[in-house]
């Protein structure tokens, strides 16, 4: 069994913006893992915040064993976005040989069709309630926030989207002082999930505070190790393949999160249809689900995954699993 890694980039449909700066593509890594005639594929997006970039994710897989399993590949690597890509094109791998679908596999029920939310990029108020008018159609809406000056952006989403449900992430982006400042509004505005509203390193913060909107973990969940230090700060927590590292870690962080008492959330960095496949498995019976990478590309993988009111679908076998 050989691994190869490849570099592919994806145009995204427009300028894409959270806090931390903008982006034009795409960049991913696809891992592929062949084994005679079949091959598995997984891709990740390598995330600069967690100290990534794509050199040193590339070199993290061309160290792997040839003949490495899933099992012995969750101690190879640290949950992140090397271990991720692996782990799903061995699932990938595995359902080929085996002539069934990943889910069987897993012993998980058949999928099926998951809402998720389209995400509004950061933006001056006037573009951002454009963004919400243009898509003001769709059940779910995810605003990009960030920064100090959010209210006029929040208002001119509601006012664009009145019918919408929206949530909010902050990536970061506020302090204690500016969230404090912005709950109530939260609230009277019908957000229904505020993300990552303080920095990782500072959310001890939010213990004891008032939380009228649920707060979801972000970039302070990774994988089940993460969970005893999110009690009394978040009510949901979320799962993204590349921070647990892959579906392995991600079905069992949501089997204990639900355990500890934690909503679920399943999300995504901006990847292809290759990316969100697995996550669609993670994301059935979560309370929200945000796979929107290939609604924000401009192209995508052959046998793309398919989106309609219904929300996203889970992937033919010719594209993953």
């Amino acid at each position: 069994m050989k691994i190869e890694v490849s570099r592919d980039v994806f145009r995204l449909a427009q300028v894409f913006t959270i806090s931390r700066g903008s982006r034009t593509e795409a960049r991913v890594l696809t891992a592929h893992v062949r084994d005679g005639a079949y091959r598995g594929r997984g891709e990740c997006v390598p995330y600069a915040r967690y100290g990534e970039t794509l050199d040193s994710v590339e070199a993290q897989i061309a160290g792997l064993p040839e003949g490495i399993d899933r099992a012995m590949l969750q101690e190879a690597l640290a949950p992140g976005a090397a271990r991720n890509a692996v782990d799903c094109a061995l699932w990938d791998l595995e359902a080929r040989r085996a002539g069934r679908r990943v889910w069987e596999l897993a012993g998980l029920p058949a999928p099926g069709p998951v809402v998720t939310a389209y995400t509004l990029s950061l933006d001056s108020p006037e573009a951002m309630r454009a963004q919400a008018e243009r898509h003001a159609h769709r059940p779910l809406l995810k605003i990009k926030l960030g920064t100090p000056d959010d209210m006029p952006r929040l208002e001119a989403v509601r006012a664009g989207a009145p019918d919408s449900k929206i949530i909010v992430d902050a990536n970061e982006g506020w302090s204690a002082e500016v969230y404090a400042d912005l709950a109530p509004h939260l609230a009277r505005l019908g957000v229904a999930l505020v993300e990552q509203p303080l920095p990782a390193g500072e959310d001890d913060a939010l213990l004891g505070m008032p939380r009228p909107v649920p707060l979801c973990a972000d970039e302070s969940c990774h994988d089940r190790a993460s969970l005893p230090g999110l009690k009394g700060k978040y009510d949901v927590v979320n799962i993204k393949l590349d921070k647990t590292g892959g579906l392995t870690e991600a079905l069992a962080l949501r089997e204990a999160a639900r355990a500890a008492g934690f909503g679920i959330m399943v999300g995504c960095m901006v990847g292809t249809s290759l990316a969100m496949a697995p996550a669609v498995l993670v994301a059935q019976g979560a309370d929200v689900v945000d796979l929107d990478g290939p609604l924000l590309l401009a192209e995508d993988r052959e046998h793309a995954l398919r989106y309609d009111e219904r929300g996203v679908h889970p992937p033919e076998a010719a594209l993953w699993g």
